[in-house]
């Protein structure tokens, strides 16, 4: 079972047990506002979802992690690796993807989980390029794609929401580590 465990992290493979306190992450509005075309998630969809990301780990050796606090064991979102298929301009890619609950915004759980997968991706997974993809205004992101030292690369919109999208990408030339 692959798993990563980073100081205050645990990105793990998906359990039956998350997906309630995923699918209430997926149930807030201000969560997935630029996700898609901003519509919350049932229970139903998260169930499919995690399924999917599982699916890509058996397909593809990687996938979204389940991202669990170490002190507590509590699922606060995820964060890993996926396919852009949405996108294929961008193709062949693998995009680095995060999703954490509000209540664990702004204490740098996504930009340490992101590290952690960022290092995945290049050493562990042998990738030589990582994208990273977010919606015009989405500050959070653009900051963490910064944090990464991921570079701006185009500009597009996504062909099924029509809203604007900023893509940005790293090497592992450019990766310090």
């Amino acid at each position: 079972m692959t798993e990563i465990r980073t100081p205050r992290l645990l990105l793990r493979r998906w359990h039956d047990d998350d997906l309630v306190p995923m699918a209430d992450i997926n149930a807030d509005p201000e969560v997935m506002r630029w996700i898609g075309d901003g519509s919350v998630r049932d229970l139903e969809e998260t169930a499919e979802d995690i399924e999917r990301w599982e699916e890509e780990w058996d397909e593809e050796g990687f996938g979204p992690f389940a991202v669990e606090l170490l002190a507590s064991g509590e699922l606060i979102g995820f964060a890993g690796l996926s396919v852009p298929e949405y996108l294929p301009e961008v193709l062949p890619a693998v995009e680095i993807v995060w999703r954490l609950g509000r209540p664990f915004w702004g204490q740098g759980y996504a930009s340490e989980a992101a590290h952690a997968v960022l290092e995945f991706a290049l050493q562990d997974r042998g990738l030589d390029r990582v994208v990273s993809i977010a919606r015009l205004g989405n500050e959070g992101a653009e900051n963490i794609m910064r944090k990464l030292g991921m570079a701006p690369e185009r500009e597009t919109t996504h062909p099924v929401y029509g809203v604007p999208l900023h893509v940005h990408a790293i090497d592992l030339t450019e990766y310090q580590g």
